[in-house]
């Protein structure tokens, strides 16, 4: 798909509240970030009924699961902060060094933890004991906003040019980009579709990535 293009929606479900950071799926269910609101929510995919409500004054960006707990990025300068999904106290936290509030993006991956960093922009993938940087990729644009990963594929969102990257995790490649409706934020991968939150609409989006890339 060429950058001209948009994406076809699938699913929208309305945001429970107005300032949409993060985005992640934890096998189940959506988990969403707000930083005004100062709230994490995890919502049922399909109504987008909210089925738990964790507190967080600390909310700045993207939002990740590691398969027990959810890390948000936060804090100044920002971080990660290990979240209990039920209690939302925060176990530690992980330092992204060096420490700067270039981090929007977060998510696991096969091969570790994927970022992206702006000012320049860039992907990394981390060791998420050490947070040692492994590889690290030049991407496009000036506002990246959001990331995961889906199949040996890292997709990162550009807030200004309201478009999705696909990069290839293991060279770094551009595997496609496509502009999306709204502006993205927090990006996440369902197993079946790509979901990203639609800042100005309020509302988190789900895609067909296969389509939107050409491939079906």
């Amino acid at each position: 798909m060429t950058r001209s293009d948009t994406a076809p929606i699938v699913r929208t479900l309305p945001a429970p509240t107005n300032y949409l950071c993060g985005l992640t799926w934890d096998g189940a269910r959506l988990w969403h970030s707000d930083q005004d609101a100062q709230r994490i929510y995890a919502m049922d995919p399909v109504s987008g009924a909210l089925t738990h409500t964790l507190t967080c004054d600390r909310v700045r960006a993207d939002l990740a699961f590691d398969g027990k707990e959810l890390l948000q990025v936060g804090g100044y300068p920002k971080r990660l902060l290990r979240i209990d999904p039920e209690s939302g106290a925060v176990a530690g936290e992980k330092q992204v060094r060096p420490p700067s509030g270039r981090l929007t993006g977060v998510e696991f991956g096969p091969e570790g933890l994927w970022l992206v960093l702006r000012g320049p922009t860039v992907i990394q993938l981390r060791d998420y004991e050490t947070m040692r940087v492994q590889r690290e990729f030049p991407t496009g644009g000036e506002s990246p906003s959001g990331l995961t990963y889906v199949d040996g594929m890292v997709v990162h969102g550009d807030f200004d040019e309201a478009l999705l990257r696909v990069v290839d995790a293991q060279t770094g490649a551009l595997l496609g980009s496509f502009h999306v409706p709204g502006r993205p934020t927090g990006l996440t991968w369902d197993g079946e579709h790509l979901w990203y939150c639609d800042f100005p609409a309020r509302s988190l989006r789900a895609i067909d990535l296969a389509a939107a890339l050409g491939r079906t």
